[in-house]
């Protein structure tokens, strides 16, 4: 398969190594070989010499070595399909220093019937390739396995992108391996980049290198065969991934998601803003009857780890196109039970949607303090405990504009920030804004750091705004919100796909508030508990 690939010459230490490798079922039972710290030890030295600056043009973020034996853990090597092998492809598709490559390696010497390895690796980065093909040749020499790999320095998007194309129109003849094993980089490119270009069917608006190459692994794989990939959460809803979704759920099933509960002990050394998980992917279009979810606080040993094993059709809507991250039974409940409601916000005639008015593009029309013809401008800084509060002495809090773009009808609406930080309790946080409040004004607006939730053809009533904030500052719509998007942003296409109840029980809700007078988080958890689940 592979062209002009030498021989591996068996060395002395092959008995040595052969008796300290043992048949190896799970992540946590995987020795350790000089040859993965040899790796480690290179690539930590790279790292010293190369700094975050240039590494980030290349969107480099190296795998640490308990990570890496738990990516290379993850694959079922006892299946029929592996099992009566002797000889195994293997794809590591953004190599770096080879470390996810060699950790799979060394797990496959524990596997007496694997006699030999045909091993590609994809790296661009000249300033690396001679320490993966250090890293490669020691493992080579070390091993008990007959090695024979490959370096390809082409684009791995792009050199494939005609086969890639071509297998939608029905081409099955490219080049497929039983097992691939990744860590890609984490860039975003233009819409317009070659590696855009050349995957239009996942691609929309401005895509990330990850998921291109997530993609198109899963191409490169056999039939019924797995890969494993540490990659950002991203993915797992919104607008700018569900081309990828729709591919990644056509043409495969997610069998393993593990979850890390601190951002940044994922990547030593690296500063990682976005929360990064590990995912097992099947190529198979037979649905599991369930989905191991794990999560651990550390990469560093992973001992911490808990599993939960959860039902493929929850954690994995293939309508909508969501992935949900459930980590405990309590939020499969949860799920469970928001679930048996059938409606969702724009099914009721109602919608969330993104505040209008950018400041820094419509400086000219921003005012201080009032004036003839100015109108409040509502910022997120304006909700406060569960109201909407105005003025309250803030630069630029209101604007003097015609521009229809910017104006809404001074109506009931409920507010929600559509930012908050990482460390705060709560994810959805929202203000009742009523239009009674403020009659001075026939129009109003609202920064684009806020949503409102508005009603398409007619004013809310306040008991029904009501209702809406008992939902929405519940916990358990907090929990369903974090389960379904791990980034500090209330998405506005999400919420709209939330399931809620119907009209008339959410102003029932409403009413209830509105009588006891009390806004807190605790009084709309009891309150939802008489309708929840039901």
């Amino acid at each position: 398969m592979v062209e002009n690939l030498s021989t591996l010459k068996k060395t002395e230490h092959e008995n040595i190594i052969k008796n300290n490798f043992k048949v190896i079922k799970s992540p946590s039972m995987i020795n350790t070989c000089t040859s993965l710290d040899m790796a480690i030890e290179t690539t930590n030295q790279y790292i010293a010499e190369m700094n975050k600056t240039e590494r980030k043009k290349y969107g480099q973020f190296f795998t640490g070595k308990e990570t890496a034996k738990y990516m290379a853990g993850l694959f079922d090597l006892e299946k029929p399909t592996i099992a009566k092998k002797s000889k195994l492809t293997i794809l590591d598709p953004g190599a770096g220093t080879g470390i996810l490559s060699i950790a799979l390696i060394v797990r496959l010497e524990g596997y007496e019937n694997i006699k030999s390895i045909e091993l590609i690796c994809y790296e661009t980065d000249e300033k690396i390739l001679s320490t993966l093909k250090k890293n490669l040749e020691l493992t080579k020499e070390r091993s008990m396995i007959e090695i024979n790999y490959k370096i390809i320095t082409e684009n791995y998007i792009t050199s494939q992108s005609d086969d890639f194309n071509y297998n939608i129109l029905g081409n099955k003849n490219s080049l497929k391996y039983d097992l691939i094993i990744g860590n890609p980089p984490y860039m975003k490119i233009g819409k317009n980049e070659p590696e855009a270009l050349a995957m239009p069917e996942v691609c929309y608006g401005t895509p990330n290198l990850y998921f291109l190459f997530a993609t198109m692994s899963l191409f490169n794989l056999k039939a019924d065969s797995e890969m494993v990939y540490i990659i950002p959460r991203s993915w797992t809803s919104g607008a700018y991934f569900k081309s990828f979704r729709k591919y990644l759920l056509k043409y495969g099933v997610l069998t393993n998601i593990h979850l890390f509960t601190s951002r940044n002990k994922v990547f030593d050394g690296e500063d990682i803003l976005q929360e990064t998980i590990i995912i097992k992917v099947k190529k198979s279009i037979e649905k599991p009857e369930n989905i191991t979810i794990s999560s651990s606080n550390s990469s560093k040993d992973f001992k911490d780890i808990t599993k939960l094993n959860v039902p493929y059709k929850l954690a994995i809507n293939s309508e909508e196109l969501y992935v949900y991250l459930v980590t405990t039974k309590a939020e499969v409940e949860i799920l469970e039970a928001l679930n048996k409601w059938n409606d969702t916000l724009p099914s009721l005639g109602l919608r969330m949607k993104t505040g209008l008015t950018v400041d820094f593009r419509n400086k000219e029309c921003l005012r201080n303090e009032t004036e003839e013809g100015a109108i409040p401008l509502f910022y997120s800084q304006h909700i406060q405990n569960g109201k909407v509060i105005f003025p309250i002495d803030k630069d630029e809090e209101y604007i003097l504009t015609s521009k229809k773009g910017l104006l809404q009808l001074n109506k009931n609406y409920l507010f929600v920030k559509r930012f908050t930080s990482k460390e705060e309790k709560r994810r959805l946080q929202c203000g009742i804004y009523l239009a009674s409040d403020y009659k001075e004004y026939k129009m109003i607006s609202t920064h684009n750091k806020v949503n409102f939730i508005d009603k398409n053809d007619s004013p809310m009533s306040k008991e029904l705004v009501y209702g809406l904030y008992v939902i929405f500052n519940s916990t358990v719509y907090d929990i369903y919100y974090r389960i379904l998007n791990g980034s500090t942003q209330v998405n506005s296409t999400e919420i709209n796909n939330m399931p809620v109840p119907s009209i008339k029980t959410i102003e029932k809700m409403g009413m209830k508030l509105l009588e006891s007078k009390n806004l807190s988080e605790e009084n709309c958890n009891s309150i939802l508990e008489e309708y929840y689940g039901h």
